[in-house]
């Protein structure tokens, strides 16, 4: 009898000791849990806080206001927490910074990047149909990832444009899995219609290379293709390094030095031709109002206000810019314009 209440004392107190180990060990887990949690909610407060949004967009020396005016109206349309890299060669970084500090856009954050040409040295080929569009700076979109370090999404807007939406908005384009930027399509502009009157319009990848090439044909794209405009889009910058996009667009670049494959007398000039080949079916769409174009492409064809009050980013695409004559619109992209400090930059219209 003795024995066996020993034994049912010892059974008691194991069973004890038990359940007080599982109190201790559940309290431990459930302590861990709420750190853990409480760790999380940390780790997401920088989430909380602002993203910072980076927009990359060009200043070039003899059209340095029109990058002020999309500075501008970039900075008065949003209250997300934009960075302007603003990106020149050697001889105008003094002028853009001075034209920022001396002006209504001291205030917004920028940094002034230095774009050095000499990436470019073999990879394009002179052509005088249209010397402007050789400019060095037309190619900084290829170079993103050696000028912005710290961002995995990045906005790159040519200086032509006038943003009417919050940027915001812009920024938040998904990007499908694999995909390293989101362009427009030049099928998909909603003011189709409108556009088909204007003569000369490329829309397809017909325009843009020499399918008389066999280094063309052999790419499998059929020359009905729809094209897409790479001057306004939203890039992936993982994904741009993961796919060694750069790399892709200069064996391109390359290739149309050796062969001639593409050339400013086609649609778009040289820098658009390598997108249009290197992002071919791997790209995703940004809303059409994003990018409503083709505003600098004959100075008699005129959009509706009403559409032009709806559309977010206009773009003066085409030869006739709206700080010279003759252009259309001139009055939207006015609205926005800063004056040089300098007194260099003049707009040239014919009231």
């Amino acid at each position: 009898i003795h024995m066996a209440l020993l034994r049912k004392i010892n059974q008691v107190l194991l069973f004890l000791l038990a359940l007080t180990l599982c109190g201790i060990l559940y309290k431990k887990v459930h302590k861990g849990a709420v750190l853990k949690n409480e760790a999380d909610g940390d780790s997401e407060s920088p989430e909380d806080m602002e993203e910072e949004i980076p927009v990359v967009i060009c200043a070039a020396a003899g059209r340095m206001g029109a990058a002020m005016a999309a500075i501008n109206s970039i900075y008065s349309n949003t209250d997300a927490n934009i960075v302007f890299y603003v990106v020149g060669l050697r001889n105008t970084l003094t002028r853009i910074r001075k034209w920022i500090e001396h002006s209504k856009l001291r205030e917004i954050n920028f940094r002034v990047v230095e774009f050095n040409p000499v990436v470019l040295k073999g990879k394009i080929r002179p052509d005088s149909s249209r010397p402007e569009l050789l400019q060095p700076l037309n190619f900084v979109r290829f170079y993103l990832p050696l000028l912005i370090h710290q961002h995995e999404k990045v906005i790159y807007l040519d200086d032509d444009v006038i943003v009417q939406g919050d940027i915001q908005e812009l920024y938040d384009t998904t990007l499908a899995l694999g995909h390293a930027a989101a362009f427009s399509d030049d099928c998909d502009l909603p003011s189709a219609q409108d556009n088909n009157r204007i003569v000369g319009l490329q829309n397809t990848y017909m325009g843009y290379l020499d399918y008389r090439k066999k280094t063309i044909k052999d790419l499998g794209i059929s020359p009905s293709t729809c094209s897409f405009n790479p001057g306004v889009f939203v890039a992936n910058m993982t994904e741009w390094k993961h796919q060694r996009i750069t790399k892709q667009l200069e064996k391109w670049m390359q290739k149309n030095v050796e062969e001639n494959l593409y050339s400013s007398s086609l649609g778009g000039g040289v820098a658009t031709s390598p997108m249009l080949i290197v992002f071919h079916g791997k790209y995703s769409t940004i809303n059409p109002l994003w990018h409503i174009r083709h505003l600098g492409w004959n100075p008699d064809a005129r959009y509706s206000e009403r559409f032009l009050q709806d559309a977010k980013l206009l773009h003066w695409n085409g030869r006739h810019k709206p700080w010279d004559f003759p252009s259309v619109h001139n009055d939207l992209w006015e609205s926005w314009f800063v004056p040089d400090p300098a007194g260099i930059f003049k707009l040239h219209h014919n009231r």
